[in-house]
């Protein structure tokens, strides 16, 4: 016959082992690389600005389930707010802008999807307005998409991808002096 000491060890053994939780994993928008620029600033770029949606305004990475579901991935979390996720890449990405193009750019994240082994999705409205000069501004909006693998990881640098893109139409955008639109890559 076995011991109540025995039984209690073993329960207790058992409850703890259920209550384990995985641990919390955290991804940037930022991609890994060697930068010779301060990132203090966007070189000639300013953001003034920056929303996204409320369905992915969280710390935790939410992805779509089939043509209507959104699930929240409780072990998978963004190292800043999305927002400011978004901010540091774009950032990053602009820092080798021609700082004699001073401009201001505000952004309004329309879409954000994630469908892990299909595709990332940014559907973005954005402005851009000299800072010192006199032309109007110059309101666009851009929707690029990349194909993401199965895991988080390749959803994650599927949006770096979309981000790289984005903010290279800016860069086009400043270099004709704000003339218009960039097409649609």
């Amino acid at each position: 016959m076995t011991s109540p000491l025995k039984i209690t060890l073993l329960t207790t053994m058992l409850l703890l082992a259920a209550c384990r939780s995985d641990p919390i994993a955290f991804h940037t928008l930022t991609p890994a690389h060697a930068s010779n620029s301060s990132r203090a600033d966007a070189g000639g770029v300013r953001i003034e600005s920056l929303s996204v949606p409320p369905q992915v305004d969280r710390a935790q990475i939410v992805v779509r389930q089939g043509d209507s579901g959104l699930a929240i991935l409780e072990t998978q979390w963004w190292a800043a707010s999305l927002a400011d996720e978004l901010r540091s890449a774009l950032v990053d990405q602009l820092a080798n802008s021609d700082p004699r193009h001073a401009v201001a750019l505000r952004l309004e994240v329309q879409r954000f999807d994630s469908v892990p082994g299909q595709y990332a999705l940014l559907d973005v409205r954005w402005r851009l307005r000299q800072i010192n000069g006199d032309r109007p501004a110059l309101t666009c909006r851009s929707t690029l998409q990349s194909p993401a693998g199965p895991g988080i990881d390749d959803l994650v640098v599927a949006h770096q991808n979309n981000l790289k893109r984005f903010a290279a139409l800016i860069n086009q955008t400043i270099g004709t002096s704000l003339k218009g639109c960039p097409a649609a890559p």
